[in-house]
C-alpha cells in the first residue's frame, strides 16, 4: 500500500491563485501526454506518486486527454482509487471540456448541454465525487459566453466543481467572460495559458488583465514540448516525442536557431546551478500573476529535475537582460 512520503511539503512552494482561497503547487503535473492505453501504466503510477512525494498537488487532466480521449483520467481514476484516496483532501484535480470529445452536435465547444454532460462522465472515469476545478477549455464562438458560463456556474453549485476556470481565453474574451460569470454569482478564478521563451504571447496584454480581475494563471506547455531542455542539443533522440508522434512538437520545430538560443541559454543555466528546464521554469514563475506551471513527464527523472527549479527562483537584471537578448536573437 502506497505511502506518501512525510516530507513532501518542506521543499515545495504553494502561490495562491489570483485572489482566491486557493493555493496551488508551484509545479503541477499534467496528464496530456504519456497517460493513454499504450502508454504502461506502472510508469503512470510512478510518476503520479513520485510526484506527489515532491510536494506536487496539482494534477490537470482534460476530458479529451489520451489517446484515445478520456483514457487518462480512466488511468488517474485507477491510480487515485488504489494509492491517492485517502489524500482526496490534500489534492487539486481539475478538468476541462471544450474540445471533440464525441460523435454529433453534443461533444464539442461550450454549450451547457457538452460541458455539464462531459463533467459528469469525467467524474465517472476518475472515480471522483467532484473535482477541484472545472475549465472551459476553450472559448466557442458560436455559443453565448453566458451560456458558458452557466454551465460552469452550474457545475460549481451542484458540488461537481469547487472553483471554475477558463483556458485558451485571449484578453477580451476573458474580461467578457469574467464578467459574465460575475453577475450569477460566480467568480473564475484562472486561466490555463500555454506560454514559454519561445512562445510568449500572452505577455501582450492577458497578464495586466489577469491581475486586475484578480485571477490566476497556470501554464501549460512551459518547456515548448521538450525544446527547453537538454534533451535535442545534439540531435533528435530515437525515443523522442518528435520520433514518437510529431504531432505537437514536428522536427521542423527544432530549428538550428533555436537550438543555438537553448545551448546560450544553457550556459546561463549552468551558472545559476540550474538545468535548461529549471531556468526555464523559473523564469515563469517570476511573474506573479502566475500560479503553477504544468509540467509533463514520461519518466519519474523529469519529474524530479523540474521540481528542483523550486531552489532557484531569483534573478538578476542581468539574467534577464542577457536571457533576453538571447530569445530576441
Amino acid at each position: 500500500m502506497y505511502v506518501a512520503d512525510s516530507n513532501r511539503y518542506n521543499n515545495m512552494l504553494y502561490l495562491r491563485c489570483g485572489k482566491s482561497g486557493l493555493k496551488l503547487s508551484a509545479i503541477s503535473l499534467g496528464l496530456w501526454h504519456n497517460f493513454g492505453y499504450n502508454d504502461p501504466f506502472d510508469n503512470m503510477r510512478r510518476i503520479v506518486l513520485r510526484a506527489f512525494d515532491l510536494g506536487i498537488t496539482y494534477f490537470d487532466l482534460a476530458n479529451n486527454y489520451g489517446p484515445p480521449p478520456g483514457a487518462a483520467e480512466e488511468n488517474f481514476g485507477r491510480i487515485f482509487k488504489f494509492d491517492l484516496k485517502p489524500y482526496r483532501d490534500q489534492i487539486i484535480v481539475a478538468t476541462k471540456a471544450g474540445y471533440t470529445m464525441w460523435e454529433g452536435p453534443y461533444g464539442d465547444w461550450g454549450s451547457k448541454k457538452y460541458l455539464l454532460a462531459s463533467l459528469d462522465q469525467s467524474l465517472k472515469r476518475m472515480n471522483l465525487d467532484y473535482v477541484d476545478i472545472f475549465y472551459s477549455h476553450r472559448p466557442d464562438p458560436e455559443t453565448p459566453i453566458e451560456e458558458t458560463m452557466e454551465a460552469l456556474y452550474q457545475a460549481v453549485h451542484s458540488g461537481k466543481a469547487l472553483y471554475a476556470g477558463i483556458s485558451n481565453y485571449n484578453p477580451e474574451q476573458t474580461k467578457l467572460a469574467y464578467s459574465a460569470a460575475k453577475q450569477m454569482g460566480l467568480k473564475l478564478i484562472v486561466n490555463q495559458v500555454r506560454y514559454n521563451m519561445f512562445a510568449r504571447d500572452v505577455e501582450n496584454g492577458l497578464f495586466d488583465t489577469l491581475n486586475e480581475l484578480g485571477m490566476g494563471a497556470v501554464i501549460y506547455s512551459p518547456l515548448a514540448q521538450g525544446l527547453l531542455t537538454e534533451r535535442y542539443l545534439d540531435g533528435i533522440p530515437e525515443d523522442s516525442r518528435v520520433r514518437k508522434s510529431g504531432v505537437f512538437l514536428k522536427e521542423s520545430d527544432i530549428t538550428p536557431e533555436r537550438i543555438e538560443k537553448v545551448k546560450k541559454l544553457s550556459e546561463i543555466a549552468k551558472r545559476r546551478g540550474q538545468t535548461v528546464s529549471q531556468l526555464a521554469l523559473s523564469w515563469i514563475l517570476r511573474n506573479k500573476v502566475v500560479a503553477s506551471v504544468i509540467v509533463g513527464a514520461s519518466k519519474v527523472s523529469q519529474i524530479e529535475d523540474n521540481v528542483g527549479c523550486i531552489n532557484n527562483l531569483e534573478f538578476s537584471e542581468e539574467e534577464l537582460k542577457e536571457i533576453e537578448e538571447i530569445l530576441k536573437g
